[in-house]
């Protein structure tokens, strides 16, 4: 076969695309540069998260970065709070929510304080929400109670008051306690012997000292709460303190104190001359 002459092999190259010499149409050929055409668009996994939604994450993030980096000072009581139920309502805008407990108890230490059926009460709470806000007093509870274990009592009076204060400081009815004391007065127990209405609290001394001898202690610290705030003690109060000495000195076990609890204030019958030797 003869080959083109160069005058034919020249119009292929200097004709228009597809043209031989310029006159006879080639096929059309694909052009390799153009842009790839998008397909059109199918079921996807559904709408993303909308704009109000990427906004509430940021705002936590902001959050979380600031507890992180400032510390928790950086922070208001209601951002606390709002912190603490963004974890447990994750779906929900928790912001009102905080707010709504603070005009209710007044501060965080008094939201997480709170009975749980008052935090029922408050419209977004639900089950979770309380829960991880008695999640936050038990832990406060704890660290605070961590403090005073296996010391001496008396020579970290300072640490004891502040547990008594996060224990009792805001119950809504009278509550009194007992801390039980081995040899060198390291706490063997805290209980709980009775709880009672606004204003009393029956005790009885035989049972705080039947106790002391189970848990073989040979001191005691008596403690109970005024929900009124004030830890003036009343006459009933005295004379139940002696009488729980009296027994206690029976079966050579020392009343070290009786401290009365108010909300921000407390009283130590023995600092105040109350209790007799």
């Amino acid at each position: 076969m003869r080959p083109p002459s160069p005058s034919v092999a020249a119009g292929r190259v200097a004709g228009s695309p597809g043209m031989a010499n310029g006159s006879t149409p080639l096929p059309d050929q694909p052009d390799l540069l153009a842009p790839t055409p998008t397909p059109p668009p199918g079921p996807g996994p559904g709408p993303g998260p909308g704009p109000g939604a990427i906004g509430a994450e940021g705002h936590r993030a902001r959050m979380r970065t600031r507890l992180l980096t400032a510390g928790p000072e950086a922070l208001a009581d209601y951002e606390l709070l709002e912190m603490v139920l963004f974890l447990a309502l994750p779906r929900r805008d928790t912001k009102p929510i905080a707010r709504a407990l603070l005009a209710r108890f007044g501060s965080f230490a008094g939201a997480i304080a709170a009975p749980p059926n008052d935090l029922r009460n408050i419209e977004g709470m639900g089950e979770a929400g309380t829960a991880a806000l008695k999640v936050v007093q038990a832990a406060a509870l704890r660290l605070a109670r961590a403090e005073i274990k296996d010391r001496p009592i008396l020579s970290n009076w300072d640490r004891l008051i502040d547990y008594l204060t996060a224990a009792m400081a805001r119950e809504t009815v009278e509550q009194f306690r007992v801390l039980f004391l081995d040899t060198r007065n390291r706490l063997l127990a805290d209980e709980a012997q009775a709880r009672g209405t606004v204003n009393h609290t029956p005790v009885y001394p035989r049972e705080v000292v039947r106790r002391a001898l189970e848990l073989q202690a040979t001191a005691l610290i008596l403690v109970h709460n005024h929900p009124s705030g004030d830890p003036t003690p009343s006459r009933d109060d005295i004379e139940m303190t002696q009488e729980v000495g009296r027994a206690a000195a029976a079966l050579s076990i020392v009343l070290h104190d009786h401290i009365i609890v108010g909300n921000g204030a407390w009283l130590s019958f023995r600092r105040e001359g109350l209790l007799k030797p």
